[in-house]
């Protein structure tokens, strides 16, 4: 039975909003926080302020129900969902760590609506120990209230982590489908978060600590790391002895215990371009090979770009037409986009002009706008080009027409042509 009619959703991102829409579908009324008013105004005229496919119908159909409604401002609820970014946070002679500021932002917002019997569940990914600063955050605020850290099981407010799970692209389906991994700081804290999943997950939910919860998340995203590293450092030693990189996979994966992954110009997205860094911060001495795999796909960009200006050496005025900017293929998402910061590079090297091509956005970024570049439709590109870049397999680039680059250079870092 559903024990939560009123849930608040702090971040109405990349996850939070979706993650409201799904609840507010069920019934469940959702009152969501974000810190930008265009965001804001735009999810309470009920359109999504990020494409993402099925989204736009269902945020339309649940704020015209009045069931989702979004404001700047923290609204008191039964349950906090808190869905906000850690991003990557570079200290000088000191790596890479998790920037935690946005989840104690949260928390400080949470706590002075908080009542007896709330629940707060952590959805972002973070380092091992995040849900227990959360819940300090908190009770350094409210010391009318008791919390896990102090009163375990017999605290006033429940505290759980359960990390997000979903790709781009297909968010809300994964929302329901995709098992959970449901970590509380007491056992009463995640039994008490299974209650608010089982609203809407279809998948298994599995219960445990905060902890393993958390790492969890960022042991899934280093193990996808280290075997992408493995084909990218394959794409590189091939390269020196002349052969191709996606056959030879083909070939060993014909093994019935080997399966290689596709090698390809990096590894972006918001989580395992960055997950693996909290891995290695939290342990430094001992995440070697997860380190070394971070560093691996770190290099691949700087790999491309010297490949590219080779090749467009031998020309006398290269043009290259630069197919794709975001992280994956056929979604608008350039966060830690190994194919932006490879067309920032060239650019900065002056090996060539460059037309970018990005069929999901209208605008560049400012980064490449600042560099003096604009967006440039495919036909014109290729028109244009002398040399093809292709850094992303949207699908929009899968059905060329090979006539068309049959007298260009082509570098295909997918393996998709």
């Amino acid at each position: 039975m559903n024990t939560f009619n009123k849930i608040s959703v702090v971040g109405l991102g990349y996850i939070g909003l979706p993650t409201a829409a799904v609840f507010a579908d069920q019934g469940v009324e959702i009152v969501g926080t974000d810190k930008n008013q265009d965001v804001v105004d735009s999810i309470n005229s009920g359109k999504p302020h990020f494409g993402e496919p099925n989204l736009d119908a269902l945020v339309r159909r649940v704020v015209e129900n009045g069931k989702l409604s979004a404001n700047t401002e923290v609204q008191a609820a039964e349950a906090f969902l808190v869905a906000v970014p850690t991003p990557l946070l570079e200290t000088e002679g000191k790596g890479f760590s998790a920037d935690l500021s946005y989840v104690q932002a949260a928390a400080e917002a949470i706590a002075p609506v908080l009542e007896k019997g709330n629940l707060v569940i952590l959805e972002s990914t973070s380092p091992v120990g995040t849900t227990e600063k959360m819940a300090q955050w908190m009770a350094d605020l409210r010391p009318d209230l008791s919390f896990p850290n102090d009163k375990g099981e017999l605290s006033d407010i429940n505290v759980a982590h359960c990390p997000e799970r979903v790709l781009p692209g297909k968010i809300i389906e994964e929302v329901v489908n995709n098992a959970r991994v449901i970590g509380g700081m007491t056992r009463k804290c995640a039994q008490r978060a299974l209650s608010l999943y089982r609203i809407v997950v279809r998948g298994e939910c599995k219960v445990t600590n905060a902890r393993t919860a958390e790492m969890s998340k960022l042991t899934e995203n280093a193990y996808r790391d280290v075997n992408i590293a493995f084909a990218n450092e394959l794409s590189v030693i091939c390269d020196k002895h002349k052969i191709n990189v996606w056959e030879l996979i083909q070939m060993a994966n014909l093994h019935p215990r080997v399966e290689i992954l596709s090698p390809g110009p990096g590894v972006g997205g918001h989580c395992i371009a960055v997950d693996p860094w909290f891995i290695v911060d939290g342990a430094p001495e001992e995440a070697r090979l997860i380190r070394t795999a971070r560093e691996i796909n770190d290099a691949k960009p700087e790999f491309v770009c010297e490949q590219v200006a080779e090749r467009a050496r031998s020309l006398v005025k290269p043009v290259i037409a630069c197919l794709g900017l975001s992280y994956k293929a056929d979604v608008d998402d350039l966060r830690e986009s190994p194919a932006l910061e490879i067309v920032a590079r060239l650019a900065d090297m002056k090996v060539a002009a460059l037309l970018v091509v990005e069929p999901h956005i209208s605008v560049l970024p400012k980064d490449l706008t600042d560099r003096g570049l604009e967006l440039t439709d495919f036909d014109t590109a290729l028109e244009q080009a002398n040399m093809v870049l292709l850094l992303v397999d949207h699908g929009a680039f899968m059905h060329i027409d090979r006539d068309l680059i049959k007298d260009k250079f082509v570098i295909d870092t997918r393996g998709a042509w």
